[in-house]
């Protein structure tokens, strides 16, 4: 378990290399090591067997010592930066009928029980919050009881990736995360949850959507499972900049059980606010009525380009942690974190 008394602000999936002026081909070579390959299904069904399968191998190969890498990049960052999501390549195919099979191959199960149970302990012996998040067409509150049962599939898939690390053993003790998602909202979590495996009910954290189902909505599962607040998300839905001490926020803390709560942070790309002024909070509805769309509005900026955003977001670190959902990785985090406590740990950033 992680120290649970730091106040961390962590990054997503990818590591960024600080000098984007060097030639794609040696931006790729520098940053291989610490980020996951993968392949397609189309690739795979036209190979033969054996030459699937050895791709499977070499990219498993790869992305175990990526997430090594990785982990071991973040374990050298300040207590403060010491959180990361992993990505959900790291498997391709997992959950595929035509090559699930591979993965429950037993030498390749002994190789992912060996492997990725020594990457858990590097991350817990380093001090490194770790999460994941499959991706957004894991809708376990749909109304076809077929998409049920494959977002059930993906998601206990990012569970097994999990529990070969040592994790899902206690409530919390790493995060795996999806939005509510799905015509049944609420009351479809609810009934999934007796489906999921012990580790993933252990894991599992739900987040308010931007489209459809909002904190009020995340806040019936609250004795339930973890509930991760996004506050862009939450922004984009109302236009409200919520505070950290809003009522509704005690609930959100509470469903965490005493394990220290994480909300999700990012802002509107620079590029469609490109005339906005940098120290003032964007207001959604006035952005509407002068034409900007809420869909574009939703989408995720390169950094942290908004000081007075920043420092709202920033609020929230004083009993959350915040995970960045910013397109740069670590080179927008570390920034915002320099800026929240007036710090420079950029020699930190080629490491």
């Amino acid at each position: 378990m992680f120290d649970n008394t730091v106040k961390r602000i962590g990054f997503a999936c990818k590591y960024w290399h600080p000098d984007r002026s060097l030639k794609k081909k040696l931006l790729e070579e520098i940053e291989r090591p610490l980020n996951e390959r993968t392949t397609t299904i189309t690739w795979l069904n036209k190979q033969t067997r054996e030459v699937a399968e050895q791709r499977l191998w070499e990219i498993m190969e790869h992305n175990v010592q990526s997430f090594e890498n990785l982990i071991k990049y973040v374990g050298g960052l300040p207590n403060e930066l010491r959180m990361v999501r992993l990505g959900s390549s790291v498997l391709p195919a997992y959950t595929e009928p035509s090559w699930s099979y591979y993965w429950q191959l037993p030498d390749v199960r002994r190789y992912l029980e060996t492997r990725l149970a020594l990457v858990g302990l590097q991350a817990r012996n380093s001090d490194v919050r770790i999460s994941m998040h499959p991706g957004q067409f894991t809708v376990l509150a749909s109304d076809r009881d077929d998409v049920v049962t494959r977002s059930i599939e993906e998601f206990e898939y990012h569970t097994d990736v999990l529990r070969y690390m040592g994790y899902g053993r206690t409530f919390q003790d790493a995060k795996c995360n999806v939005h509510i998602s799905g015509r049944k909202g609420p009351a479809g979590i609810q009934a999934i949850l007796p489906r999921l495996s012990p580790e993933s009910r252990n894991c599992i954290t739900i987040e308010n959507d931007e489209l459809s189902w909002g904190i009020d909505a995340s806040l019936e599962l609250w004795q339930d499972c973890a509930l991760v607040l996004d506050i862009h998300h939450h922004w984009v839905s109302t236009g409200e900049y919520i505070s950290p001490s809003d009522d509704r926020l005690a609930r959100i803390k509470d469903s965490w059980r005493g394990v220290r709560p994480v909300i999700h942070y990012s802002v509107s790309r620079e590029d469609y606010l490109t005339d906005h002024v940098t120290d003032t909070k964007p207001n959604r509805d006035l952005l509407i009525e002068q034409g900007y769309k809420k869909a574009k509005l939703r989408a995720h900026s390169d950094m942290y380009w908004n000081t007075a955003v920043n420092e709202w977001a920033a609020s929230f670190n004083e009993d959350f942690d915040i995970m960045c959902e910013s397109k740069h990785k670590q080179l927008a985090s570390i920034a915002f974190y320099n800026q929240m406590y007036q710090q420079n740990v950029s020699e930190w950033l080629s490491k």
